[in-house]
């Protein structure tokens, strides 16, 4: 048989849970969005930087060949292995035969390396982010991992943990083969990682020109840098297989988009298309940013504690897109238990929020203790314990 205090306390616990619900602003009427562009090509994602979220795309998760698009994957592996403090950018490698002899046999996708130099790390990066180098994607491969089939492994591991779940890489350069494959939504979350974790090395990707082994330099092979000013990135690829493809970033007014188009008919289509997306994804939708630390969702009762209340909401600020001018639909429903008990740590999930925007739910998080909680001292916790028994 239960203790009647346990049994009253375990019927308090059970009902554990209060809704509120916040209104940001008056519901006004929907607002009518005009579909994404119809573009020609295997596939494309157009992607929201700040909140992650895909705008538009056409077969997005379909596995589509990326060319010299993987180049992008293995200058993320790079720049990983600097923030770890296991490369540097004045390290140097040597040029194997491998390397030398893939840039001799591409006549138009090389750095100009020489066989048995050694190269400047940095320079390498150039190499294959300006001029799209085979030679130097697969130097910088093997002085990574010994070779280029072992530099793969590292591109696959690291696409796993972005979560880049219908990717497989077998090279460095992204020379034709049935294993290698990706997708734009895929690409699209790679550009997105690439800006977020590496902005200082991300400014390359921007730069016009780059000279190396020869008298002139060579000019980057994204045009629409030289087009529209607010486009900083960031690769381009082809093969005859893969047909024309583009991953590009751009920023205006303090938004950032990314797009990737797959497979177009040709250089200038792919930069055509790429911007029919972006001035589509600009003018259309818009970001907000919600909670954060410095705007708590609530706070909640404490029992067991150094002190009396938590304040409720997310450790980070939570972004959203919204179609443009849907915003002032948006309703927040909180979901949480009156009381929490000590000790708390800050993270702890206390409770749930639900964003709705024109009625209909678009995001749940989790609402979390902000700040941490000490437990109280002895006689804080042995009242408590006997409120908590007896339902006060």
């Amino acid at each position: 048989m239960n203790h009647p205090f346990r049994f009253a306390r375990n019927l308090l616990l059970a009902a554990t849970t209060t809704m509120a619900v916040m209104a940001v602003a008056p519901l006004h009427a929907a607002v009518t969005i005009p579909e994404a562009p119809a573009i020609e090509s295997k596939s494309y994602a157009l992607l929201d930087f700040d909140s992650g979220e895909l705008l538009a795309g056409n077969n997005p998760d379909a596995k589509v060949e990326p060319a010299s698009i993987t180049k992008v994957l293995t200058t993320y592996v790079a720049f990983d292995e600097i923030r770890k403090g296991r490369l540097k950018l004045d390290d140097t490698a040597l040029i194997s035969e491998k390397a030398w002899r893939q840039g001799k046999d591409s006549s138009e996708s090389r750095m100009f390396l020489t066989l048995g130099s050694r190269v400047k790390i940095e320079d390498l990066l150039r190499g294959i982010i300006i001029v799209s180098g085979n030679d130097a994607s697969i130097a910088l491969a093997e002085h990574l991992a010994g070779s280029e089939e072992a530099f793969a492994d590292l591109m696959n591991d690291a696409a796993k943990k972005l979560g880049m779940s219908n990717s497989h890489f077998v090279d460095a350069s992204g020379l034709p083969d049935p294993e290698h494959y990706t997708t734009a939504r895929d690409l699209a979350t790679l550009g997105r990682a690439l800006i977020r974790e590496f902005p200082e090395y991300y400014k390359m990707y921007s730069e016009r020109s780059f000279k190396y082994g020869i008298d002139h330099a060579q000019e980057n092979r994204n045009g629409l840098l030289n087009k529209d000013p607010s486009v900083d990135g960031i690769k381009t690829g082809h093969t005859s297989a893969a047909g024309y493809c583009l991953l590009t970033s751009a920023t205006r007014d303090g938004r950032r988009l990314i797009s990737a188009v797959m497979g177009a008919k040709s250089w200038a289509y792919r930069e055509q298309a790429s911007l029919e997306l972006l001035n589509w994804g600009f003018r259309f939708y818009e970001t907000a940013s919600l909670f954060g630390p410095a705007a708590a969702v609530g706070t909640l009762k404490v029992y067991k504690g150094a002190a009396r209340e938590v304040q409720v909401g997310t450790l980070e600020p939570l972004r959203l897109t919204f179609p443009r001018g849907s915003k002032d639909t948006m309703q927040v429903q909180s979901e949480m238990a009156p009381r929490a008990i000590a000790p708390i740590a800050p993270g702890t999930v206390l409770g749930k929020a639900t964003i709705s925007v024109d009625g209909k739910p678009v995001k749940t998080v989790d609402l979390v203790a902000l700040t941490e909680v000490k437990s109280g001292g002895f006689w804080r916790r042995l009242i408590d314990q006997i409120k908590l028994w007896i339902g006060f």
